[in-house]
């Protein structure tokens, strides 16, 4: 039956799938009918994404301004024409027209009253949406979930509890899963979002599954020859709107095991209309053509960024696409999807642990893990080439075995600074101890990436020194490597 307006109206205001069932719990705030926050344990949701400090982190604040300054800025159209232009075309509808500019209005309103940090998430989340206006990206498919976000932001920040990266939020009924970005506000998080579908999936709930789902294809909007789901936020310096390869792909792998699940087509046919963004190069999609075939890019506004996990979670979407959906739209994808990734795979590989992304650092624990389970979903859905299967167990054997440090012969001078080079194997906090006759007399401790690596230091009296090197990998296995140093006293001028 289709949905009015108003229906539609009504859903918008109202796990990462690894291959296995999700078993780990997620922490998630949970906005009541009442308006209360209640803090829950998640047992479908993938974990919150790593702190900022060790992923690409929230691109820079946005700030709300009032009024546009310059002459460009005032004949740039307001959220509030563009809202009217759309209705006098005939391609809103007056209730989405009305109800969208009471949500405008309500959230000045709230913002004039807010100060320090909640006025600043708030404002960023308005200037956001007047960016869109100016721009002319203000479409009637894209407001759904611009008025959606405009309207939860200006639920929550009034006097709500304050949040730190990551956090995860949900507004009952609806299912969607929100999460704070800093200087962004809350955004829906379409990863999380389709993982929770997936999580649905794997508890046989097929009320919570077809609920999400619903929710979820009332905001996908025209992209790409097809569908998409976009953020409409900045995010390491990327401009919205943007689309992700690894939410879409996630996406996809919901959908058309819903499809089967629920015997619904729509849900197929949605899920091939998810396929555009992998057909087509950024900014629109996600595809970055090789001469082997294709890497699909974790985000639509980053070409040049190949992040391994997300590419490989793309695959997995595409794979479960062929096999359950009947396979002919999605079968060239696939194919050239994992002959790009069986050259690539062996990149991320350091021989001691895995790499984040290319160019880029090694992965944290999280990442790791996430990144050796997708290639284990992978090598079950494309044994062929080993590659998945093979690299998945380094990953695994790497969550076992200790640091190797190789520490280089060191020689000092008194009052001069001596540096201690050596080798580490993989990202480690390393732990320098100098000793003399026995004794602790310096001790540092620093966070290490692999490779050649080295402590400086002043020694203020000569002799020899004993040094002891010990290094946690993130995985908390340890190794110890021990030497001496011998100090000179300084030549006499």
């Amino acid at each position: 039956m289709p949905r009015t307006p108003v229906a539609v109206l009504a859903a918008v205001l109202a796990l990462l799938a690894l291959g296995a069932s999700a078993a780990a719990a997620s922490p998630l705030l949970v906005v009541d009918a009442h308006g209360r926050v209640h803090a829950r344990s998640d047992r479908g949701l993938p974990p919150p994404d790593p702190a900022p400090s060790r992923v690409p982190a929230a691109g820079p604040t946005v700030r709300y301004q009032p009024r546009a300054a310059g002459a460009r800025a005032r004949r740039a159209p307001t959220v509030r024409q563009a809202l009217d232009a759309l209705l006098a075309a005939g391609r809103l509808d007056p209730v989405r027209h009305g109800l969208y500019r009471t949500i405008y209005s309500r959230t000045l309103r709230t913002l004039a009253r807010l100060r320090g940090e909640r006025r600043r998430e708030l404002g960023a989340v308005l200037a956001n949406v007047r960016a869109l206006a100016a721009s002319g990206l203000l479409t009637p498919e894209r407001s759904a979930l611009t008025f959606l976000t405009l309207e939860r932001n200006r639920a929550w920040w009034p006097g709500k509890p304050l949040l730190s990266y990551g956090q995860r939020v949900s507004f009952s009924p609806s299912r969607l899963i929100w999460q704070f970005y800093p200087g962004q506000g809350l955004q829906v998080q379409w990863l999380g979002t389709f993982g929770k579908a997936n999580g649905y999936w794997y508890a046989k709930s097929d009320v919570g599954l077809r609920a999400l789902l619903d929710e979820a294809l009332a905001l996908a909007v025209p992209r790409a020859g097809g569908i998409a789901w976009e953020s409409l936020f900045w995010f390491d310096g990327g401009r919205p709107p943007w689309v992700s390869g690894l939410s879409q792909g996630t996406g996809i792998q919901a959908l058309v095991r819903a499809s089967v699940r629920l015997a619904d087509p729509r849900y197929l046919a949605a899920a091939q209309g998810a396929l555009g963004i992998f057909r087509t190069p950024p900014p629109a999609g996600v595809r970055a053509a090789t001469a082997r075939g294709a890497h699909y890019l974790q985000y639509s506004y980053a070409p040049r960024l190949h992040i391994l996990n997300g590419f490989v979670q793309a695959l997995n979407g595409l794979a479960d696409f062929v096999k359950l959906g009947g396979g002919a739209d999605g079968a060239p994808l696939l194919s050239a999807g994992v002959a790009e990734a069986a050259a690539e795979v062996p990149a991320f590989d350091t021989g001691a642990w895995s790499l984040y992304s290319l160019p880029g650092s090694e992965s944290d624990l999280s990442y790791h893990v996430l990144l050796r389970d997708f290639l284990s979903s992978l090598c079950r859905r494309v044994p062929v080439p080993a590659v998945f299967c093979t690299t998945s167990a380094h990953f695994t054997a790497y969550l076992h075995a200790p640091p190797v440090l190789v520490p280089r012969p060191a020689t000092g001078r008194v009052r001069r600074p001596t540096v201690l080079r050596f080798g580490l194997s993989k990202i480690s906090t390393v732990t320098l101890t100098l000793l003399r006759a026995g004794r602790p007399v310096y001790t540092r401790s620093v966070r290490l990436a692999h490779g050649a690596r080295s402590f400086t230091f002043t020694p203020i009296k000569p002799g020899p020194l004993a040094f002891r090197l010990r290094a946690v990998d993130l995985a908390g296995n340890a190794a110890v490597a021990t030497g001496s140093i011998s100090v000179r006293r300084a030549p006499k001028r």
